[in-house]
């Protein structure tokens, strides 16, 4: 009687598999790899309905709570202001201008109140924050949205003097941070909300000037603040947009600011950097204006979830580009995030690259 050969044994071991109730390895693989993904599924499908339910959980008596919003003039300032007034919220909106104020009132109900501010003035903060003091009394503040802001004049950090830097960093950083400590005490009293407005450009320097820098500053004091403030029960949130097209995101007063800066560098810089260098910028600025989104609720949407939700999330990203360009690419080895940010950048005329 010959011995069974290995195939054969194979063969009769599958072949009995049915009778034995042991599957064959392979089909034992298949079984698991099955079994994990959509135990995988499963979970995924559990987490994102937890989270639903967690953003959807809004706040009662919202007609009972202040807002303090800054930069109401227009944009998305302007535009949150009529939101939450609509919502029934007791909206503080804080103008730059009468003109402004007159605009806004005029476009909303007698619940919201306007004041004219200078973020960059102290003693116009100070003065306005003993006004907000009075209005509110012992309910305190709710929330204070942190939406002035200035960014003309992006350009390489090399065309630019120190006086350009200065514009920028005291309007989005240090006066943000003289609003913010002036109506804290008030937020506090309320265990409130501070919401500050950076920017996808806080987390991936796209462009020189005081911007990028005032809104890194912007992301840093956001978070050093919520630590300090978790032990009173406030909350701090970091609303981060790609580009929208606000006023300040239009396209003749930025080459306005653009071409002032370039006039005015010394002519060793022109000669270095080129004016097809200096075209080429004003192009890419177009494109960028061209391209920026016109639906500005997207931002003042994730402002009020910020400002309503019983859990507010620690950062926003509005924006398509702030989704899948600024914030994958802030992440990217430093030496990726260069070559795709140096990719399409022209060279300077006197360049060696």
């Amino acid at each position: 009687m010959p011995w069974p050969t290995r195939q054969s044994t194979s063969r009769n071991r599958d072949a009995l598999a049915p009778f034995t109730g042991v599957a064959p390895l392979p089909a034992l693989k298949i079984h698991f790899s099955t079994m994990w993904l959509h135990l995988l599924v499963v979970v995924l499908v559990l987490l994102f309905l937890y989270r639903w339910f967690r953003q959807s959980q809004i706040l009662q008596n919202l007609s009972d709570k202040y807002v303090f919003i800054t930069g109401c003039d227009s944009g998305f300032g302007n535009l949150l202001a009529k939101q939450l007034d609509r919502r029934g919220m007791r909206v503080l909106a804080a103008c730059l201008t009468e003109k402004g104020a007159v605009e806004l009132k005029q476009e909303t109900s007698s619940r919201l109140q306007t004041v004219i501010l200078d973020v960059t003035d102290n003693k116009n903060v100070i003065s306005v924050a003993k006004k907000v003091s009075g209005i509110v009394g012992q309910a305190g503040l709710w929330g204070l949205v942190n939406n002035a802001g200035y960014g003309y004049g992006l350009t390489p950090n090399e065309w630019q003097r120190k006086e350009d830097f200065a514009k920028i960093l005291d309007v989005n950083i240090l006066g943000l941070v003289d609003v913010t400590l002036n109506l804290l005490p008030l937020i506090r009293k309320a265990r409130g909300r501070v919401v500050n407005v950076s920017s996808g450009a806080g987390r991936l320097s796209v462009i020189g000037g005081g911007y990028c820098i005032s809104k890194f500053g912007v992301q840093a004091f956001s978070d050093s603040l919520r630590r300090e403030m978790r032990g009173f029960g406030v909350k701090v949130s970091i609303i981060e947009p790609g580009g929208f097209r606000t006023n300040m995101c239009s396209f003749e007063p930025q080459l306005k600011a653009t071409k002032h800066i370039w006039e005015k560098a010394p002519a060793e810089i022109k000669e270095s950097y080129g004016e097809e260098y200096f075209q080429h910028s004003v192009k890419s600025l177009k494109q960028i204006i061209e391209l920026s989104s016109t639906k500005l609720s997207r931002v003042t949407d994730c402002m009020e979830h910020a400002l309503t939700a019983v859990y507010p999330w620690t950062r926003y990203s509005p924006g398509w580009d702030a989704k899948f360009y600024y914030l994958p690419v802030s992440y990217l080895p430093t030496v990726i995030s260069d070559y795709v940010l140096c990719y399409s950048a022209p060279k300077p005329a006197q360049g060696v690259m």
